[in-house]
């Protein structure tokens, strides 16, 4: 079928009015489940700190010249960083030395001292480990025992969930193109309740990875999907900046995160209620028509008369015949034959040298995008002082981010921004490295500003990468970017646990990347004021065109229909955090 301009329609029924605000805010909210879900584990894997449990009752603890009958009195004494150890008796008498991961039996029964120098033999820690309770009551590390040879258990379970997230916006956003994008946001909604209360009832670690990873992928498919669904029920004057600030919600959800893990201390209470966030939505969901756009698509013009009167009746606007715009349009310079569509692949996006420089630059943007986002709300409950409100503070920041895209990229360019946030984010990861570890303030206060300059970034790219193509390979364009930021997704994860190699090593790598990425954006062309390309030739022409001083973008002949045609299809965007 050919491709209809449906853009028209809301000339007559309204870009934004009340019933695209309505059902933007109901998408909206789920999305605050969505960035609950991609940063839970920040509470859910934390790792307090251990030692080998003795094989019976203790009767004695001694750490150092200090003596307790129990080993919770002296947590608070042990360093953070060295090697501590415990030497207990039991109620049999024996003599321990417990460390973190090993656990050594003492010859010599008669005298409990700390320093000791006789035999001992070591034994692993077949008994489990104690933990320290002060701060958590459990998490699913110390319910499974991840620590020592289980370290790397723990820490597969963020990069394995956006592994998730990456094949659940691949699956969800090719079925949202062929039975709707309504049906695939029940379908996912439904998800993220069941496997998320689902994951707090699981018996082991495999269970909880599977029950996650399904998780994740109802999450990531929810994600592409709604933000296809709301792009299409809003008018191109309000596209931008309703797209752009989707992204708020999601920043909701981390700072949602950050409360709940404060107030429940119990991993599996703390998973169950985070996942009651996506009740209100599936209560509310029945209220969400199919897309207009997906409903003419199908030929199914008499329900999508019936979405574009309702809208009118809400927004109280007078209704208008869709049969009549779609004949005008059908029966326009195209002509009535149905458009064939040409299938276009990875190799386009290499159509020539600049092109395909163009491309693997953008690649790496995307990729440091991701990278930072994750890493900066990660490894926030590394910071120091107050582990909650650090995480918190990382997600407000994000708003105000938002913002100051949507007001610069009109004004300064989106180039110029773009660079700027990524420079910024490597001169501020430098700081951060020379800033001393007891000075807490200064060191959330410095990550707040990375975690700016790179939401920013982040908000940005999906727009600059859309305007930077032409129309036969943006859809192509803007979603093989978005695969290439899942990677750095599943990277973030892993970078943040090399802080056990250095402590300032993940600030090192994002601070490189970043300025090389930064760098690499100076050479792209700008795109504020040009009209969006629809040729290869157009494309090439932005990298000679002067930049343009307007604050928007220039109409074309086709840029209507060229907005209704480029809606981008999730199946190859995969759109999402």
């Amino acid at each position: 079928m050919g491709a209809c301009n449906v853009e028209p329609v809301f000339d007559h029924v309204g870009h934004f009015g009340r019933y695209q605000i309505f059902l933007y805010f109901i998408c909206a909210f789920q999305n605050i489940s969505c960035g609950i879900h991609y940063l839970a584990s920040v509470f859910l894997t934390v790792s307090p700190r251990h030692i080998c449990r003795p094989p019976g009752n203790m009767s004695q603890v001694l750490f150092r010249n200090i003596s307790s009958w129990r080993s919770e009195d002296i947590w608070t004494l042990f360093s953070t960083g060295h090697e501590d150890r415990l030497v207990v008796q039991l109620q049999d008498g024996d003599i321990w030395e417990l460390t973190k991961c090993h656990r050594f039996w003492r010859d010599n029964k008669s005298s409990l001292n700390y320093d000791y120098t006789g035999h001992k033999t070591s034994f692993p820690c077949s008994d489990g480990y104690m933990y320290d309770k002060s701060k958590w009551n459990s998490t699913v590390v110390t319910e499974w025992d991840l620590v020592c040879n289980g370290e790397w258990f723990a820490r597969l379970i963020q990069p394995i969930f956006m592994l998730g997230v990456l094949l659940g916006a691949v699956i969800f956003g090719y079925l949202s193109d062929r039975i709707g994008r309504r049906l695939v946001l029940w379908s996912t909604s439904l998800g993220m309740i069941f496997f998320g209360v689902a994951a707090g009832f699981t018996f082991d670690y495999y269970s909880f990875m599977a029950a996650h990873f399904l998780l994740a992928m109802a999450a990531g498919g929810y994600l592409v999907v709604v933000f296809v669904y709301v792009t299409e029920f809003i008018g191109l004057k309000s596209r931008t900046w309703a797209s752009i600030h989707m992204h708020s919600f999601f920043a909701i959800g981390a700072m949602v995160v950050a409360l709940t893990g404060y107030l429940v201390r119990t991993w599996w209470i703390y998973q169950i209620v985070l996942s009651t966030m996506t009740v209100p939505f599936v209560l509310c969901c029945w209220m969400l028509p199919e897309t207009l756009f997906w409903l003419v698509s199908e030929g199914r013009y008499e329900e999508a008369q019936q979405v574009v009167d309702t809208i009118a009746k809400w927004n109280g606007t007078s209704s208008c015949k869709l049969a009549e715009l779609l004949s005008l349009d059908l029966n326009g310079p195209v002509g009535n034959k149905p458009t064939e569509v040409k299938k276009h692949n990875l190799l386009d996006l290499f159509y020539d040298w600049n092109i395909g420089t163009r491309t693997l630059t953008l690649w790496l943007i995307w990729f440091t995008g991701s990278l930072g986002f994750y890493s900066f709300s990660l490894n926030s409950v590394n910071l120091g002082g107050n582990e909650y409100l650090n995480l918190f503070l990382m997600g407000a920041v994000e708003i105000p981010a938002y913002v100051f895209v949507c007001v610069g990229m009109n004004s300064l360019g989106r180039r110029n921004i773009l660079a700027f946030s990524l420079i910024s984010t490597a001169l501020i990861c430098g700081v951060i490295m020379v800033i001393p570890n007891d000075y807490h303030i200064w060191s959330v206060g410095a990550t707040m500003a990375g975690k700016f300059a790179i939401g920013a970034a982040f908000g940005l790219i999906y727009l600059y990468t859309a305007e930077l193509y032409p129309t036969l390979v943006r859809s192509l364009a803007v979603g093989s970017g978005s695969m290439v930021c899942r990677v750095g997704s599943i990277v973030a994860p892993l970078c943040v646990s090399l802080s056990s190699v250095w402590i300032f090593m993940p600030q090192l790598l994002l601070g490189i990347v970043a300025f090389v990425s930064g760098v690499l954006t100076l050479m792209l062309p700008e795109t504020l004021g040009k009209p969006l390309a629809t040729t290869w030739e157009e494309a090439a022409k932005l990298d000679a065109a002067k930049d343009s001083s307007s604050g928007e973008l220039l109409p074309t002949a086709n840029s209507t229909a060229l907005e209704e045609r480029e809606v981008i299809h999730s199946e190859d965007a995969g759109l999402s955090e």
